[in-house]
This record gives C-alpha cells, structure tokens and sequence, in this order.
C-alpha cells in the first residue's frame, strides 16, 4: 500500500486539521465529536443544511460547506458512516431557529444514524426533515443498500438546497426541492482500477489489466458487470444509455450534466468522456445547459467516472447558478 498517510488511525483526524487550517476563513471543525460547520454557524432564521457520510469521497462533504451550500458535514471513518452523536451535535451547531435539513445518501448505516440523531434533534425541540438519495440505476440492491444507492445527485442537491436555503426558503421548502431534484436525478459509474481502505491495505476488488467494472459504487461495491475494456465512447454509452432510459430523459430536456471522476482519473479522460456524452445526448435530442466535470465524489485513488444528469427547469437553474462560495465549489462571489 503506498499512500501519503502517517498511520491509518491518524487519517480521518489529520485530514480535519488539514481542512482547518486551510480553509478557517470558510469553516471551522470540531474533533470530539468531528463535523465541520460554516464559519457563521448558526445563521438565524435561515433553514440549516447537513449531510454527511464515510470520509474517502472528498470532496464530498466537507469540501461542501460554506455560503450556497451545506451548513455542516458530518465524516464518518473511511467509507463508514457518521455515527448519531456526530450528527445530532452538528444539528445543533447549525441550527438557527428555522429548522434543518439532512441530506442522506442511501446507505443502511447512513439511514439509521441520521434517523436517531433526527429523533434525538426532535427531542430537544429541533425541527428536522430528511430526504434520502437514490439516484443510482446500476442496481436495485447492494452490499450497503436497501434500494438504489445515492450518489453524484447529491452534490447537485446540496448545490441547489443550499441556494435556496441562503435565499430564505423554509425547511418544508427546501426539503421539497431536495425531493425533486432527486426525482429528476440519475447516475451510474464506472471503474478502471479498484481502490485500497488505509485500514485493509490491500485493493477492496481486483480487476485484470483489460477489465473494467460497470456499475460500480462509491464504496467499491460491484455493479452490474465486468467488461472487456472499451473506448471512451463506448463506456460513456454504456453508462448514458440506462440513465437516459431510467427517467426516462426525452427530446427536448434540457440537463445539467455531471461528469465525475473517481479520485484516480486525469482530466484530459473526464473531457473526453464529457465530449462522448455531449454527443451521445446531442443525437437525443437533449441540450446540456450546465455542466459540472471534475473529481467532486470521489473513491479514494480509484480510476474511473460516473455520469449523473439532471433535468432542469427555471428554478433549478437558477439555484445552481447562485452564488456558491466552499473549499469545493465556488462561482459568483
């Protein structure tokens, strides 16, 4: 295993303290337990935003917070979830009087411990509203899963519920927007190489030098097959194709498309692969109007991507054109 790590129990604290002192101008991060919330936390009379899930996909979630965004993030261990107590005292670091909103991946461990820290907010009187993510159309069901896994949409959810948070919607509204930007989300990933947890030491999967997993999740979980290694385009296709047909996305729509690398990718592939896909969805007849390329959900040093699309309309546009201003993200400020 080479990786730029002192000791892999150190990992997860050290990479906090990293944040902190790079990005104090924006966040601040507390170690018992660890989250990291925006540096004007709480904002009164404005609907709080927290997700949160297994550190190792940076820089989702962390990388998040900030004005236009999330409010807190919550990281759990690498690719484990955040525990309840992290999650509750983030609640209640952000919460300024108008409720908060928890963004949750569809991942068993993720669902629970957000329930009971929702419970435990409700007790103290803290009002709170969760919307689950499962845009995933690889499978039905995986290791991690009941249902579809939540994956890139909740980037772009957290982008769009975050504006409108800023721009003074409340909590309902929020948590309705967050609802429908996952019903007019889907994605699928790919990947090239497996990926290596500091704890395990040793690749979560092994693929041959002329295969490539279709489907994958971002825990490295396995998708819906293992291939042949094929052309850019041809991937970019096999990706496309069961997102288009899942919504199903029609002449006409007008999408943002997201196109993410895995954390192991170079940018010059993700170009390529958003070029394969400015075609496929051109000979659609579906019109990209945004578009968000870039390693932003990643899977440690895997090699691959994943492709989500989003059908906008007026509001969302105009969500995800405001200004957005964290560690990850940041336009129009």
């Amino acid at each position: 295993m080479k990786k730029l790590i002192n000791g892999p129990e150190d990992v997860v604290r050290e990479e906090l303290q990293g944040i902190e002192e790079a990005h104090g101008d924006r966040v601040r991060v507390s170690y018992d337990p660890n989250y990291i919330v925006r540096k004007d936390a709480p904002v009164q009379n404005k609907a709080a935003i927290i997700s949160g899930g297994g550190s190792g996909h940076e820089p989702m979630h962390g990388g998040f917070v900030g004005m236009g965004m999330l409010d807190a993030a919550c990281p759990g261990e690498v690719f484990t979830s955040p525990t309840p107590d992290q999650i509750l005292a983030a609640t209640q670091a952000v919460s300024g009087g108008k409720g908060v909103l928890h963004i949750v991946k569809n991942y068993t461990g993720d669902i629970l411990n957000f329930e009971m820290a929702a419970d435990l907010a409700r007790g103290e009187g803290i009002e709170v509203e969760a919307v689950v993510i499962d845009d995933d159309v690889a499978v039905k069901d995986s290791l991690y899963t009941a249902g579809r896994r939540g994956v890139g949409a909740t980037v772009l959810a957290e982008k769009i519920c975050g504006a409108a948070a800023e721009g003074g919607a409340s909590l309902r509204q929020v948590a309705d927007l967050c609802r429908k930007v996952n019903a007019n989300g889907r994605s699928m990933g790919m990947a090239l190489t497996s990926c290596t947890v500091p704890a395990a030491g040793k690749p979560t999967f092994e693929l041959g030098e002329d295969e490539m997993e279709i489907g994958i999740g971002i825990h490295g979980e396995p998708g819906r097959e293992r291939r042949q290694l094929a052309t850019a385009d041809e991937i970019v296709e096999m990706l496309a194709q069961p997102i288009v047909d899942d919504l199903p996305y029609g002449p006409g729509d007008k999408v943002l498309a997201f196109v993410n690398g895995m954390g192991g990718t170079p940018l010059i592939e993700l170009y390529v692969a958003y070029h394969a896909l400015y075609k496929y969805l051109h000979g659609r007849g579906i019109t990209i109007e945004r578009n968000l390329i870039g390693p932003y959900i990643t899977s440690l040093e895997m090699a691959g991507c994943s492709i989500t699309l989003l059908k906008l309309d007026d509001e969302t546009r105009r969500l995800w054109d405001a200004p957005v201003n964290t560690p990850g993200l940041r336009w129009g400020v």
